[in-house]
């Protein structure tokens, strides 16, 4: 928490100095126009390079309906950063997650991923992500790591509904532009060839690695056709090592099943300051610490066709190509507490922390540490075609047809699957020991007299699981607009309607063998596989101050030990749970695999009015927009063909071993109403009012139309699941105001406030229902006639022995001798059905108020080329997670609400450009459930810098994190420490040639 209240302070303390030197005489007058680089065409006075960027920057949130943030490239090909989500954590209200130290995911005004939509040039783009590899994905998050930013010409941010704008955001739509070659007519271009340095690689020579990006565009025919291609190529190899703790669920002290020992058990005086009463703890369950290697590849690629065959009709036909390949490889060492033998010392308060816990083992119980070796291959690929006519008549109508099909793709690049994890270990560990009274949490490992650690000779194969993932996501769309221009009051009127077919397959299967206790003897894995590396240089800077007692671990080639593995022991070919797609391969057979098909139609119309209010200009746009979706979902499922009585209180339910499809229905409609009121009391000065209605959708997986239930119930029934078509979206109503002085071409102050009341929210239901025709063998005609017969107080046994007796027919005897028989009892059509309890999404009645304050100010200073940008933005809610409540109690909590903060300067002239950043986000709420988890504060200065060395030529310089800030998170308190990862800098050197 000191560190927050720093942040704070210091951000605070620069945004009055920069107030101050606003404040000073002349400056609102002051109208410079020196810029980067200046020239004279035609009369009038061209500025280029980042003062351009923040002038049409400034341009689009001054003339926009409602309230709207963007960023525009600053030359064709040159976008500010190399990386369009670090780009977009600069602007006010957004803030942004990270995945293998580059920016991943955006979350604006604290509504993270998977509520805000994002499109391109206007058109909804499908998603393609893998969800961490362990389950069916689910998401409808964009992953903008998949695209470069070269080659992107602009990126809306639209906080605010708009009728004429595509739903699915709550928190915002972000629009990503590409460059068209008849907005800019003629011979234009622009080729880069740089090298990135990133210092986080665990080699020992660390790499350069190229990047090389081009765009060229020209027109013909006295400008009647454009042409515009572009590409990127960019290689990083990297390194993301990660020390972790796992817990397990919350308990309390008063609680018998706790984990720690209760008084008058003889372990219990082995425990300083047990929690007692209500006091919340938790123990631990895993911990390790590790060294990955992460390899990425990323192609990007564009081609625009654009005619005017007049003045009035221009054609666009575009394609999008985008391919992000990353390959993590993971080695460390890890334990696993049992939680039997224990040792440990808490802190007091409502929420009891650890201050040191240890588990001790006997030699019998030859106990293990890890060596655990995980790959993930993976690759996410966008195809996206599409095509525009506009046509602007003579008269007051002009009209807009768009239409584009999209297909994203994900999954593994190898035969092993999308997340892997092989173990190995050596048995004989005497204890273990987590110390958590340093930033990073010490693991330390005692081994058993005349056990080494870190002898290979000891290492024996044990447990693996080979999981295997798939996304797809289709999208063809379909939009008309129209725009009448009546001129007066009315000054003119938008309409039109989209349509957007969407169709997702979702599949998901594993090979696991549980061999934890050894698959083999040690001698079976010869020494040469495993490699000692060592661990303090690679977890630089995270304050273990010199206590990290874990100096090496052994590291492996993943295939080589698979390959091993499965000439040994066939772990593959035949696992223990699982099937493989075939021979020679450990990718796993699905058994999830969930089709959705989400049609949506969507007419809209809007009213845009101009008058004058109290003298002054001022504009009202009303619009509505009628939405309608119909949701077809199926998904495949285990086929039960019957049931079965085994035992006297256990009964089963009988599997064809194949597999069908099951599938479910639903639809919904929404009304998203939309105002937008702005007016100038004053020479550039705007004031805006807001108020809309926005939607985003229910992710894939509650979605999903299959129906599972558990092979097992009793004789009252038993448990299942299935997903929910028929969800509603979450419905948010917004309110918005801000004012805005628009003081020079390119410096503005604005203050906004915003609030968000948001329903839909998706918990769990229950209902009691007949399944698949399955029927009771516990409940029917044999069972009534039994205890007609036996009486009421015979039991299960009793009546399972008389139906064995009476109904031969329909029983299946495996032993014993009559009146004590074994067997089945075989479910009949004439049984009572079984009743199972299905536990299936809904939307529950939650309400989620957020509100907040946005605070800006992007100043230069007269003709010296300096500048400096400050924003804030504070976010609150009633939607938090009290920490003091055990894991029992289901709490609602909003993740991702923080406050946000940017401190830019930058220098723009005589060829020269250069911008230092400082990027700020409070701690987080970053997951809900049992047990929290809290992202804590992270603050990163990035610097780039360009020099126009020669005409045209110009050699650049870009540094992100600067300096090595870290990351870290926790649960309950901050000893609860979840994960702590050293953070590094990359920088990027090269040359652009433009023409």
């Amino acid at each position: 928490m000191t560190r927050v209240h720093a942040g704070r302070s210091m951000l605070w303390r620069a945004g009055v100095s920069a107030l101050a030197l606003l404040a000073m005489p002349g400056i609102a007058a002051a109208q410079d126009t020196s810029g980067a680089t200046e020239a004279e065409a035609n009369g009038d006075i061209v500025v280029t390079g980042i003062r351009a960027s923040l002038r049409e920057s400034l341009e689009l949130k001054r003339d926009a309906q409602g309230v709207v943030d963007g960023i525009t490239a600053e030359d064709m090909g040159k976008f500010p950063d190399t990386n369009l989500a670090e780009s977009l954590q600069r602007i006010t209200g957004v803030s942004i997650d990270r995945s293998i130290g580059e920016g991943s995911t955006v979350t604006v005004r604290g509504f993270g991923p998977n509520y805000n939509l994002v499109t391109l040039n206007g058109r909804q783009m499908p998603t393609s992500t893998l969800d961490g590899g362990a389950t069916a994905p689910t998401s409808r998050l964009f992953d903008f790591a998949n695209l470069s930013s070269d080659g992107i010409a602009a990126v809306e941010v639209y906080k605010t509904g708009r009728a004429d704008i595509e739903s699915g955001g709550i928190g915002s739509t972000i629009n990503i532009r590409t460059p068209r070659p008849l907005d800019k007519p003629g011979l234009h271009g622009s080729v880069a060839v740089s090298g990135m340095y990133d210092s986080s690689s665990n080699a020992k020579n660390t790499p350069i690695t190229p990047e090389v990006s081009g765009i060229v565009s020209d027109s013909f025919l006295d400008d009647r056709i454009g042409i515009l291609i572009a590409g990127t190529y960019q290689k990083r190899k990297a390194g993301n090592n990660e020390a972790y703790v796992g817990w397990k669920n919350g308990r309390t002290g008063s609680d018998k099943a706790g984990e720690l020992a209760q008084p008058g058990d003889p372990r219990y005086a082995n425990i300083t300051n047990r929690p007692t009463g209500d006091q919340i703890y938790t123990v631990p369950q895993n911990a390790g610490i590790g060294i990955n290697d992460i390899e990425r590849e990323r192609i990007n690629g564009q081609a625009v066709l654009q005619f005017k065959p007049s003045d009035t009709l221009t054609g666009t036909i575009d394609y999008t190509y985008s391919r992000n390949r990353v390959t993590v490889r993971s080695n460390s060492i890890g334990v696993y507490f049992n939680n039997n033998d224990t040792v440990s010392n808490w802190t007091g308060g409502a929420v009891a922390s650890p201050i040191f816990y240890t588990e001790r083992f006997k030699a019998s119980e030859n106990k293990d540490v890890s060596y655990v070796s995980n790959l993930s291959a993976n690759q996410s690929e966008n195809n996206s075609i599409g095509g525009n006519l506009q046509w602007k008549p003579e008269g007051a109508f002009s009209f807009e047809l768009d239409a584009h099909h999209s297909i994203a793709r994900s999954g593994p690049t190898n035969k092993y699957g999308t997340s892997t994890s092989v173990s190995t270990a050596i048995f004989g560990a005497a204890s273990q020991t987590i110390d958590f009274t340093h930033y990073m949490p010490v693991l330390s490992i005692k081994m058993q007299p005349g056990i080494d650690l870190l002898d290979a000779s000891r290492i024996q194969a044990t447990g693996n699981s080979f999981r295997n993932g798939m996304f797809r996501d289709e999208i063809n769309q379909v939009q008309f607009k129209g725009r009448y221009d009546h001129g007066g009051l009315l000054d003119s009127v938008d309409f039109g309607i989209s349509y957007v077919d969407n169709k997702v397959r979702s599949a998901y299967g594993f090979l696991q063998n549980n061999t934890w206790g050894g698959a083999g003897p040690a001698s079976d894995l010869p020494d040469s596989l495993f490699t000692l590396a060592t661990i303090p240089d690679k977890y630089p800077g995270l304050k273990t101050d010199g206590s990290l007692l874990i100096q090496q671990i052994f590291t492996k080639n993943f295939e080589t030990l698979v390959g091993n593995l499965e000439r040994l022991y066939k772990m593959c070919s035949k696992p223990q749970s699982g099937t493989p797609l075939g021979p020679d391969t450990c990718l796993a057979q699905y058994t999830v695999d969930r089709h959705i098909s989400e049609k949506t139609l969507a007419p809209f119309l809007q009213a845009n009015l101009k008058f004058d209010a109290f003298g002054r200009p001022a504009h009202l746009y009303a619009g509505v927009r009628y939405e309608k979706t119909w949701i077809d979902s199926s998904a495949l499922v285990p086929v039960a063909t019957g049931t079965k009585w085994v035992s006297a209180n256990e009964l089963n339910v009988v599997y064809s071993g194949k597999s069908d499809y099951t599938s479910l229905s639903g639809s919904y409609q929404n009304w998203l109403p939309s105002f937008d009121f702005d007016i100038s009391p004053l020479n550039n000065v705007k004031l805006r009012a807001s108020y809309g209605h926005t939607i985003a959708r229910a992710d894939y997986g509650s979605l999903q139309g299959g129906q599972t239930i558990d092979s097992l119930f009793r004789v009252d029934g038993g448990p299942g699941s299935q997903g929910n078509p028929g969800l509603l979206p979450y419905k948010s109503k917004n309110l918005d105001f801000s004012a805005e002085w628009y003081y020079q071409p390119d410096s503005y102050i604005s203050v906004g406030y915003f609030h968000k009341s948001v329903v839909n929210f998706i918990g769990t239901g229950q209902v009691k229902k007949p399944v698949f025709g399955l029927t009771n063998p516990a409940d029917g005609p044999r069972y009534k006639a039994a205890l007609a017969a036996l009486g009421a107080g015979a039991t299960s046994n009793d009546i399972r022995q008389y139906i064995f007796q009476n109904y031969p027919n329909s029983v299946k005897i495996t032993g014993g001798t009559p009146g004590n028989y074994t067997g089945d009892i075989i479910g009949l059509p004439e049984d009572a059905p079984v009743l199972f309890t299905v536990n299936t999404p809904v939307n529950n009645d939650q309400t989620a108020n957020v509100h907040g304050w946005e605070f800006a100010v992007q100043h230069s200073f007269w003709e010296t080329g300096l500048g400096m940008i400050l924003n804030y933005t504070i976010v609150d809610g009633d939607v938090h997670y009290r920490n003091d409540q055990p894991a029992t109690v289901n709490q609602f909590a909003l993740v991702g609400l923080s406050d946000t903060a940017n401190v830019i300067g930058y220098y723009d002239k005589n060829g020269i450009q250069a911008r230092v950043a400082y990027n700020w986000r409070a701690e987080f709420l970053s997951g809900a459930g049992s047990n929290p988890s809290y992202t804590e504060p992270y603050g990163q200065v990035d610097a780039s810098a360009s020099w126009e060395a020669l005409p045209r030529t110009t050699l650049f310089f870009e540094g992100i994190n600067l300096t090595g800030e870290g990351r870290r998170t926790h649960q309950r308190t901050d000893r609860y420490v979840g994960v702590t990862a050293p953070g590094y800098a990359r920088y990027t050197v090269g040359v652009r040639y433009r023409f």
